[in-house]
């Protein structure tokens, strides 16, 4: 790794240290940083900020690193795998498949009536739903790419499967009450501050395979750049590293729309900023660097959704928007070409 490479990789750890205590701060109650540090190294004069701290602004903060994070390197693997650069974390239909588990529950619980109904949707039922619908697409995907030669197929396929999942949650929608539909909507929003530390050791845990597996994909990813003949040529086994980069997708992406909801715009832009900034195509460089990026532009989108000062928070899937697509659109037209 080259020294500049170096030096840019202490800046972004120590920028991402700066927006993960300004982040723990912010809120409606403000949090001096000598308060966070004595909180969390258990000499904390104030009983109350710790209690902000341990049990809900922190688990917050490590949500948000590995949301942004997560998406980042999702939408990296995507944008490689099938040269696109308007590919992100959720063209293979995880965030659909996801997204009708849990319409199956908010939307398709007023089947069941009464109790019943109550009783069905709760928060473990729907992480566990969006699980079970990320996991069933991811299993149509694979069992596809192993008949399927042809990358681009694979992500026609995997549009249409968002769309027919897509028909499905309509139809629920449309049977469906006021109530339910809210529900089902606010889901939509996206939310980092949900997490308990038992839920948060699971989603850890189920991204740090993910994680894994998209670090072992690197040698295969570099090879795909150039194309998939050029990467069959270097001895690559191109259906086995397409297997692991849509199964490491998966893994994360599905499991941040399990415990986080469909977050937008962090997977199909860090990517591209990242690249803007760091002037490589390298995986070993992009990688880490996709890591860093999306975890603090996460954090800085979660401070400024906080609305610091108020008891109001915005969802978070609104600032991701607001703030990030113009940011690109403005790196676009000064670069005049999109780097890939």
């Amino acid at each position: 790794m080259k020294t500049s490479y170096t030096y840019s990789f202490i800046l972004l750890t120590v920028i991402l240290a700066i927006c993960l205590l300004v982040n723990i701060s912010l809120g409606s109650v403000y949090i001096p940083i000598k308060g966070i540090f004595s909180s969390l190294f258990g000499s904390a004069d104030n009983n109350t900020w710790q209690i902000i701290i341990t049990d809900y602004r922190l688990p917050k903060a490590i949500t948000a690193i590995l949301v942004g994070s997560g998406l980042g390197i999702s939408g990296l693997l995507m944008q490689t795998l099938f040269r696109n650069p308007l590919a992100g974390p959720f063209v293979l239909g995880i965030t659909s498949g996801a997204s009708l588990g849990v319409a199956l529950v908010i939307l398709g619980s007023g089947l069941f009536g009464g109790f019943l109904a109550t009783s069905l949707v709760s928060k473990w039922s729907i992480v566990i739903a969006a699980s079970l619908g990320s996991f069933l697409v991811l299993l149509a995907v694979l069992a596809v790419s192993n008949k399927v030669r042809d990358t681009m197929a694979i992500l026609i396929i995997g549009l249409m499967f968002g769309s027919i999942t897509a028909a499905v949650v309509s139809v629920l929608s449309y049977f469906s009450s006021a109530e339910q539909l809210q529900q089902y909507i606010f889901w939509g929003f996206g939310s980092l501050s949900n997490l308990s530390w038992q839920e948060l050791l699971i989603f850890f845990g189920i991204y740090s395979v993910g994680l894994l597996l998209s670090i072992a994909s690197i040698k295969g990813l570099n090879s795909l750049l150039l194309g998939e003949n050029y990467a069959k040529s270097l001895g690559l086994n191109l259906k086995q590293s397409r297997l692991i980069i849509i199964l490491a997708t998966s893994l994360v992406a599905g499991t941040i729309t399990a415990f986080a909801g469909p977050i937008a715009f962090i997977g199909l832009a860090i990517p591209h900023l990242t690249r803007q900034i760091f002037k490589t195509s390298n995986h070993k460089v992009l990688l880490p660097a996709v890591f860093l990026f999306g975890a603090i532009v996460m954090l800085v989108c979660d401070s400024i959704a906080q609305l610091p000062g108020s008891d109001y928070t915005l969802p978070i899937n609104a600032i991701t928007a607001m703030v990030g697509a113009p940011v690109v659109i403005w790196l676009l037209v000064r670069q005049r070409k999109m780097m890939f």
